[in-house]
């Protein structure tokens, strides 16, 4: 929830299992530049529902102080509010202090220049404002409103975002077609007191420089005896060229190319001022000639633009910036084809070296707005480039290793930070706001520096990067995914996604017309042939499968004919045999029949009971917190030890998910007060960890509010947690499950789970209220094999 004055508005990011799913959805741009689209497939389908369910848009407005008696409201509005309007009034600065304007952002557009596809008009570019506007928030914590204006006139349209002045802390420009957003920009900037950035032209420059400044780094230049061809002066180009230039690069050094060749002093065809600020004093005509001996390359125009003899005849250690989405100039297979000794970034992620804007406009905006800031100036945009390229050569955390599968390590392949560096929060705000102060923008300066990076790292959202986590390693995986019920659409939703989400091989069981019925109805007819669809009746694997399930059950009173309807009619069952058999590498069920009777058939092919050692463990994620609470699945009425091994199994799950396990165990009690037998186990279990001699906190007996909440916890100093618990084990099953479905039904709160921990393989079960999105959270939880 977004800390606002009087309201806030929420991003549902929670409730899709994938970040990266989720950007493509609401802004598509964003995530081709992100993930690429080799891996991945969104249908028009998809992209639809997920924009109309489960309410129609992407964020809504939500108070942030109490409204629910008439004092509250009385405060809220009148007549209460005329207190802070006539303080706002006799001393303006103080609206920082009364409204939300600090921290809200206007993403605008008027829709002439919609992402690749042309002038679709105000009302068409809605769904994308929406989405930058939610990006800012993921990223940064800015809250942002879209404003769509239904002009084309640049009078009209700079008038009226001049006039919303006294609402923003800051103005996004977006999506507006050239060369009217060079217009609107610097008509705006000289007629506002608060920052006006066009992120198109402005956003790719500064990453773009970021990763430039670290390409020299390596290769031993300086940028003052550089060649630069730029291909490409739109909007993005002519800022790109501009913001280098700046940097220390020499006019007549910058060869800027369009589709007409090199713009050079006297060429009058095609040509506008801005163009004309950039036409160097040269012979050359082409870009084929440009090309020859130049040190750089940047490239915001097409496809193919860039040829490998053009990239042969460049200097030693070219740098190639081909930027061109979703298919660069040249992709560095052709350009290392030919010049070993290239680097080269692109704007895609399935390449190293990703120029992706959402590292630059979330975090110029974090800094400019916490010190409220007049503008966004050379010497702002500057510092983020600087601040990126430092944070590059600094050595990579693990939880960034493990949201994106390996190691990263400054160099050659990584040369400007990854979008999800959980760094860049507290790392290159700092940086903008301080140019800002020595540049003389800011109104309120920062007066305590380490106070302020303390404030942005509390604005981290854990929730994102643990489910980013989970993402990239199930997309490393490359797990074939059972999914037991075919017959239901959800479930059918879930497996199309995990498959069209390039996680691995979506393995269905049910019969192959039901399936084929069920996904035509939802609409994905053309989903049918892309996912393996397997029964009783069209494998060769159940002679095995029986023989299997005869040896260990005929002990307890099941013959041949039970076992043989066991394994041909119950899809539970056979799911699980097929699990056993290698024929799958995970196991998604329980999204049509309640968890215990699901565990019951489990337990036939697999030892999933309580004195097995298995463990649920639900993952409650809220305003930015994650806690695990067990057993929600298994242990009835634990006792001390069963505490203790539930203890190890969540912290097990808890590391697995990127978390460091602190552990409470809860009652109705406190450190032995008030007394009870039935507190008593609760008292024990932290003894039994302590001569187990584990590796992660653990404290306890305690009431949640003292686990939870660190003023509480105050009032014990002998407690051994160091933070708030993030894990809570529960006395008994009922109160897990009681304490979980509260919080998702009273809190809103987004569940995953219960994770199912210690059985040999990875199998997890859904609750019979399961989205598809939640199916496919545990399908992904599945393949990282969790627990």
């Amino acid at each position: 929830m977004w800390k606002m004055a009087k309201t806030t508005t929420i991003f549902r990011h929670e409730d899709c299992p994938a970040l990266e799913r989720v950007l493509a959805l609401l802004y598509p741009v964003t995530f081709r530049r992100m993930v690429g689209m080799s891996k991945s497939r969104i249908t028009p389908e998809e992209a639809l529902a997920y924009h109309l369910e489960p309410t129609p848009g992407k964020f809504e407005i939500a108070p942030t102080v109490p409204m629910t008696t008439q004092r509250d409201l009385s405060l809220a509005y009148s007549p209460g509010v005329a207190v802070p309007c006539e303080a706002i009034a006799a001393n303006p600065e103080t609206v920082y202090d009364y409204t939300n304007k600090g921290n809200l952002v206007a993403v605008i557009s008027n829709g002439t220049a919609v992402l690749g596809l042309g002038n679709l008009g105000a009302l068409g570019s809605k769904p994308v404002m929406e989405g930058k506007a939610v990006l800012f928030k993921r990223f940064a914590d800015v809250n942002s409103i879209d404003i769509e204006l239904d002009t084309e006139d640049v009078d009209e349209f700079v008038n009226a975002v001049r006039l919303m002045e006294p609402t923003f802390g800051g103005i996004n420009l977006e999506d507006i077609k050239a060369p009217e957003c060079f217009i609107i920009e610097q008509r705006l900037k000289e007629a506002m007191d608060i920052p006006v950035f066009h992120d198109d032209q402005h956003g790719t420059a500064v990453i773009c420089a970021a990763g430039l400044i670290n390409a020299l780094h390596i290769s031993g230049k300086k940028i003052e005896d550089c060649r630069i061809v730029l291909n490409g002066a739109g909007a993005a180009g002519i800022a790109c060229i501009e913001l280098i230039k700046t940097m220390g690069a020499k006019h007549d050094n910058c060869i800027v190319c369009d589709t007409k060749g090199v713009i050079y002093q006297g060429r009058t065809e095609g040509m506008n001022q801005w163009k004309s600020a950039h036409a160097a004093n040269t012979e050359l005509r082409t870009l084929e000639q440009a090309m020859d001996g130049a040190d750089v390359f940047l490239g915001v125009s097409a496809k193919g633009a860039v040829t490998p003899e053009m990239v042969t005849s460049m200097a030693p250690n070219p740098v190639i910036f081909a930027m061109a989405n979703p298919d660069p100039e040249i992709t560095p297979e052709e350009a290392h084809a030919v010049r070993e000794d290239a680097i080269i970034a692109t704007g895609r992620s399935d390449y190293p070296n990703q120029v992706n804007n959402v590292l630059g406009f979330p975090y110029l905006f974090r800094g400019a707005l916490d010190i409220h800031a007049r503008a966004i100036n050379d010497e702002m945009k500057l510092a983020c480039a600087h601040a990126l390229a430092d944070l590059a050569r600094e050595d990579v955390p693990d939880e960034v290793a493990i949201a994106y599968g390996k190691k990263l390590t400054f160099g050659r392949d990584y040369i400007i930070p990854t979008p999800f560096d959980p760094r860049l929060i507290y790392t290159i705000p700092p940086a903008v706001a301080i140019a800002g102060i020595d540049s003389g923008v800011a109104r309120r300066p920062i007066i305590d520096l380490d106070r302020y990076v303390s404030n942005l790292k509390a604005r981290m959202d854990p929730t994102a990067s643990i489910l980013q986590g989970i993402n990239a390693r199930a997309r490393q995986a490359q797990a074939r995914m059972i999914f037991a019920e075919g017959d239901d659409p959800q479930v059918l939703r879930a497996a199309v996604a995990y498959q069209r989400g390039g996680f691995g091989d979506a393995i269905v069981v049910g019969r192959e017309a039901d399936v084929k019925e069920k996904l035509t109805t939802a609409g994905l007819a053309d989903a049918v042939n892309e996912i393996q669809v397997v029964n009783a009746a069209n494998t060769a694997s159940l002679p095995m499968y029986k023989s299997f399930l005869y040896d260990r059950l005929q002990r307890e009173g099941y013959d041949r004919h039970d076992i043989h309807r066991l394994a041909t009619r119950d899809r539970h069952v056979f799911a699980s045999l097929m699990l056993e058999h290698g024929h799958g590498d995970g196991l998604v069920t329980g999204a049509t029949r309640k968890s215990s009777y699901v565990m019951q058939l489990i337990n036939h092919v697999f030892d999933a009971r309580a004195e097995d050692g298995a463990v649920g463990v639900t993952a409650i994620l809220h305003k930015g917190r994650i806690v695990l609470v067990a057993d929600t699945l298994v242990h009835e009425w634990p006792e001390s030890e069963d505490l203790a091994n539930i203890a190890e199994r969540a912290a097990g799950v808890a590391r697995a998910l990127g978390l460091e396990p602190r552990v409470a165990f809860v009652s109705f009690s406190t450190f032995g007060y008030p007394v009870s037998e039935r507190a008593e186990k609760m008292h024990e279990a932290p003894a039994i960890l302590d001569a187990r001699g584990v590796d992660f906190e653990f404290e306890g007996e305690m009431t949640a509010d003292v686990a939870l909440n660190m003023d509480a916890m105050a009032a014990y100093p002998f407690c051994r947690l160091s933070a708030p618990a993030n894990i809570l084990v529960m006395p008994a099953r009922h109160s897990a499950s009681i304490s979980v479905k509260m919080m998702q039904e009273l809190a809103g709160a987004t569940v995953i789970g219960p994770i199912l921990s210690g059985i040999d393989k990875p199998i997890q079960l859904c609750s019979t209220t399961s989205t598809s999105n939640d199916i496919l959270n545990m399908a992904l939880i599945a393949a990282c094999k969790v627990g």
